[in-house]
């Protein structure tokens, strides 16, 4: 019986900006659960996504730590976490094309898996634990450095969230902090849709909706601080 052949991965390798020495790496980087047997799981993308995710939280440290020589701990903690998060992480997946070469089961392909965020996330930390094991944490840094610096030094959002933002503009007016309640949710179980009201006492609620309960959160946050022209520490109305 012939054996398959392999996919032709070089247009993804050229975007990623390596190429493997160790095909099976990127294959199984590249692999959902979904899309084999459970005695074949140790060849999807598991436990490369999980190696990855610390590849990842080491490199972007070594790179906040470097750039930013007078922030403090929380501060690195904070634009740590902004970088490192799925929806970051999904997005380097989608520049680099990743969707199109994912090897999913039936079932998670019709319902527009290599689209998903929470897929592309992982897919994106699996293949930094492909070149993590394929050539080493220079590799892999050297990576992470070309995706990732630019997202450093002009992040997509606020350094502070709009709920951190909001709590303490209600504390230091010694009020208790905002109360976030589930108005509604739609959608099927695998894309769900949230609205949230948040509620702080001496003012009308304030909805939003987003498509995690965390984004509706923070969306309701922005929306009140928004009608109430609340400032940031800089002075500035947080929109």
């Amino acid at each position: 019986m012939a054996r398959k052949a392999r996919p032709d991965l070089g247009p993804l390798e050229e975007r990623i900006g390596y190429a493997f020495a160790n095909r099976d790496l990127i294959e199984s980087a590249l692999t959902h659960v979904s899309a084999l047997s459970t005695a074949r799981r140790a060849q999807t993308y598991q436990r490369l996504e999980f190696l990855g995710d610390r590849v990842l939280g080491m490199a972007v440290a070594e790179m906040l730590f470097e750039a930013f020589p007078k922030a403090t701990e929380g501060e690195m903690s904070q634009r740590l976490t902004d970088l490192v998060r799925r929806e970051a992480c999904a997005d380097v997946a989608a520049e680099w094309g990743a969707s199109a070469y994912l090897r999913l089961g039936g079932g998670e392909a019709k319902t527009g898996g290599s689209q998903k965020a929470a897929i592309l996330g992982d897919v994106c930390e699996s293949i930094i634990g492909a070149v993590f094991l394929d050539a080493g944490y220079a590799a892999a840094r050297d990576l992470i450095r070309r995706n990732w610096s630019e997202r450093m030094l002009a992040p997509k959002n606020p350094l502070r969230d709009p709920k951190t933002i909001l709590q303490e503009w209600a504390q230091a007016r010694g009020k208790e902090p905002p109360n976030y309640k589930e108005v509604a949710r739609s959608g099927p179980d695998h894309a769900p849709h949230f609205t949230i009201a948040v509620e702080l006492t001496g003012y009308a609620p304030a909805q939003a909706e987003g498509a995690s309960k965390r984004a509706a959160e923070q969306a309701a946050a922005r929306a009140f601080m928004t009608r109430e022209k609340v400032r940031d520490r800089k002075d500035r109305i947080v929109v």
